[in-house]
């Protein structure tokens, strides 16, 4: 597993737009996309197409911030 950061924005009403970065942990860059939409459906109750992503990046170990990533990026090595 590798972990990214995927930032992008959701719509929060109707011409509104919230920016957020998360971090994921995923094998690949489409998974952390489709990680990305799962979270923020589950956390916000948007739906995909009020999800825009705008890029996807690797992260290094010792760049990643967020405990449960790091915790599931050393427990698949």
């Amino acid at each position: 597993m590798k972990a990214f950061e995927v930032i992008g924005s959701f719509m929060i009403s109707h011409r509104k737009w919230q920016p957020f970065a998360i971090e994921v942990a995923s094998t690949d860059e489409s998974g952390a996309r489709e990680k990305t939409f799962a979270l923020m459906g589950s956390r916000h109750g948007v739906k995909r197409r009020s999800v825009r992503i705008d890029g996807v990046k690797s992260l290094k170990t010792e760049e990643i911030s967020d405990h449960v990533v790091k915790h599931l990026i050393e427990a698949k090595k």
